[in-house]
């Protein structure tokens, strides 16, 4: 089978989207397919172009047997917290991208054209292209970009929300099949007029022989001065304005004297860095790491004794983070900040604790009954452990999207 990706984010970025495309892809071209990326060159979450990478110019190259087509991006000089950078950003990549995309399907042929947002400006592109081709369509959807923009305050306006509203949906309901990550998220698609025979749940995935339990005194407590009497409260991944990260900094500081021994670690970039290092810093309890890559993954992870997982009620149910799956598996349990009905709530039931979004009292009481409450802890991230294994595992998930994939190609052998 003959696959050809599209996309803004890809590999070696380390975080969201861009680590599941390149782990499906290069999952796919192990098994024997012939994949193909269009993509931009990498920049996320830092916003800053990675070493080796020219934005004036498209490049290509091998990524563990995937041929990689790069494409220029408007890369604000300022990380972007608002709408206007990001939106430039997007739209430079949609029209950048063009002659890529027509240039490797005359060239592939594929069976399937997957397209995978954000950003859902790609997908008017690849669905008139599949159209021009003959090619099957598929759009993945790892988050609801435009509801989250609006319940953000990211974009405005009663009229341009229901004109981008609309042209969601007459876009969703062309494509040939659509998947999402979550059970919400299905219902949110069939809701925005997505018809149910053509959509599928997709949920990313952790190799939870990669990322298993492990000792906490790792590395990085050695680095950061922790002894094994700290109880180390992590956060790592993005950090952006979805994530409403300020309440962490709100509840360390509430933690400070009440719970000394609690020390609160941030792994990762993003446009809020800055922000939170600069409110972060009185508080003696938190600590800071770079991004770390994938070979140092599982030791990052053991180094919790809880995991914490930040989301604003306004984006509830419009992603699930991308960092459950892995939390889940290295056997920690996790305090997440999570209405009751909410996806991610269900999603942590019996392997954590889920407080209301931006209730900082709340948060902190978790934190602290975990912190204080080894038994505890320990039961929570057993369950953590078995729900990775049972829901998140990498070969079953991939193994059961090929065999959509392969219906799916099937109809352009079938017309062809």
């Amino acid at each position: 089978m003959k696959i050809l990706a599209y996309g803004l984010n890809y590999a070696p970025e380390l975080t969201g989207i861009g680590k599941y495309s390149s782990e499906l892809c290069e999952w796919l071209a192990a098994r024997g397919h012939t994949v193909e990326v269009v993509t931009a060159h990498p920049y996320y979450p830092n916003w800053v172009l990675a070493e080796g990478y020219d934005n004036r110019s498209y490049q290509h190259e091998i990524r563990n047997l995937v041929k990689v087509r790069r494409c220029p991006l408007y890369l604000p000089r300022v990380v972007p917290s608002g709408k206007r950078g990001r939106i430039m950003s997007h739209a430079s990549f949609a029209i950048s991208s063009v002659p890529k995309l027509l240039a490797s399907v005359r060239q592939l042929q594929p069976d399937v054209l997957l397209a995978v947002t954000p950003s859902f400006l790609i997908a008017p592109m690849a669905l008139a292209v599949s159209r021009m081709f003959g090619t099957p369509s598929w759009l993945h959807i790892q988050d609801f970009e435009l509801d989250a923009a609006f319940e953000l305050g990211m974009l405005a306006g009663n009229n341009l929300r229901r004109a981008a509203t609309s042209l969601e949906a007459v876009i969703l309901r062309r494509f040939d099949r659509i998947s999402t990550i979550s059970p919400r998220m299905m219902d949110r698609l069939h809701s925005k007029g997505a018809p149910p025979g053509s959509t599928v749940k997709f949920r990313n995935w952790v190799d939870t022989d990669a990322i298993s339990p492990a000792n906490r005194m790792t590395g990085f407590r050695k680095q950061l001065g922790l002894s094994d009497r700290h109880i180390v409260a992590l956060y790592a991944g993005s950090i952006a304005a979805k994530q409403g990260i300020e309440s962490l900094a709100e509840a360390a500081a509430e933690l400070q004297t009440k719970a000394p021994e609690v020390v609160f670690v941030f792994c990762g970039a993003g446009a809020l860095l800055k922000h939170l290092v600069k409110i972060a810093a009185p508080l003696s309890n938190v600590k800071f790491l770079d991004l770390q890559p994938d070979e140092r993954m599982r030791e990052l992870l053991a180094t919790a004794d809880i995991h914490l997982i930040p989301q604003r009620a306004q984006v509830s149910d419009l992603m699930l983070p991308s960092k459950l799956a892995p939390i889940l598996a290295s056997g920690r349990p996790a305090v997440a900040m999570a209405y009751p009905g909410t996806q991610l709530a269900a999603e942590i039931e019996g392997a954590g604790i889920a407080v209301p979004p931006s209730d900082r009292q709340a948060l902190s009481d978790a934190i602290l009954k975990l912190a204080r409450d080894p038994g505890l802890r320990m039961r929570m991230g057993e369950q953590a452990r078995t729900l990775a294994c049972a829901r998140w595992h990498k070969e079953a998930i991939l193994s059961e999207f090929e065999a959509n994939l392969i219906e799916v190609a099937s109809r352009r052998r079938k017309n062809g």
